[in-house]
């Protein structure tokens, strides 16, 4: 009896691969009801800035799509359902020699997989100022900035992204960080970053949705094959949390032109079946669709109150 070549040559199940998505969404979108599919942002070569100084003499900044805790907006705590109230629709900016509450109940990163509780995973500041401790950068940013999560392009590309560009400039940063969470955000980021680099600041994306950063074509990229919300590393990890700064760090240094992508080596867990789940109508049932459906409606028009006011 033939042996299986799984078993044979130890390949790995035909799921373990980065998540695609850009496709989840889509099907996930017109499986409770909306047609109309939506547009990625797609690019097919990116600018690029080389580091003007090393590291260790530059001062750095973290973009960040993580919201600002306020608790008159709702649950905004570990597990808490998708929150539209949380959502911001400005860029914001915050002292990066105080501490933070910030929070991604407002965006649609990995529920099941993870639980939101450590900033760590989304807003890597501390591992940052660790850095500059030991020398490895020249010196925090006096502010870091909050890139909303909007799916306009138009608004992306001609008001966030020379906002967040302006406030860089008064600050003399040298090197952006940007540090994504659901899919919408990812792209965000990439186009800041895309942005940012045609102005003359080297950024490196920390992401992981590989196939979204992709697409919109940044200049750097470090990806991790984590569940969404742990862009910076793992929980309550603070290994996984400075090496994987440590590799956005190099990936600034080493890459010699644009579409530079280097994955982190860690892995979530052994067991890679959470890539299944995360928007996967082949896994719902109808009547699960129809909650989803019924849910997405009340919180966009919570989301558009909001926007209004």
């Amino acid at each position: 009896m033939a042996v299986p070549p799984d078993e044979e040559f130890g390949f790995a199940p035909d799921h373990d691969c980065p998540v695609p998505y850009m496709q989840r969404t889509r099907d996930y979108y017109t499986a409770i009801g909306y047609t109309t599919p939506y547009r990625w942002a797609h690019y097919t070569d990116a600018p690029f800035q080389p580091l003007k100084k090393p590291l260790s003499h530059s001062r750095v900044t973290i973009i960040t799509t993580a919201a600002q805790y306020d608790p008159a907006k709702g649950d905004q705590g570990p597990g808490a359902a998708y929150n539209g109230s949380a959502k911001f629709y400005t860029v914001y900016d915050g002292d990066t020699s105080a501490e933070h509450d910030l929070r991604i109940s407002h965006i649609g990163y990995d529920r099941k997989h993870t639980t939101a509780t450590d900033s760590g995973t989304w807003f890597p500041l501390p591992q940052l100022i660790k850095a500059q401790a030991r020398g490895r950068i020249g010196e925090v940013a006096p502010r870091f900035f909050g890139a909303p999560t909007n799916r306009s392009h138009r608004v992306t590309i001609d008001v966030d992204a020379p906002e967040i560009l302006a406030r860089c400039r008064a600050d003399k940063v040298d090197v952006a960080v940007l540090v994504p969470n659901c899919p919408v955000c990812h792209q965000t980021t990439a186009l800041v970053a895309r942005h940012l680099e045609a102005n003359g600041v080297p950024t490196v994306v920390m992401g992981c949705a590989k196939d979204i950063v992709e697409h919109a074509a940044v200049p750097r990229f470090l990806f991790s094959d984590f569940p969404l919300g742990n862009s910076a590393g793992k929980p309550h990890d603070a290994a996984s949390q400075e090496l994987t700064l440590e590799l956005a760090l190099r990936l600034l240094e080493s890459a010699t032109g644009a579409r530079t992508t280097m994955q982190s080596p860690l892995r979530w867990s052994e067991d890679a079946s959470w890539k299944l789940d995360y928007n996967n109508v082949a896994q719902m049932s109808p009547e699960e669709l129809a909650r989803r459906r019924a849910e997405f409606d009340r919180q966009k028009e919570i989301a558009r109150g909001n926007r209004a006011a």
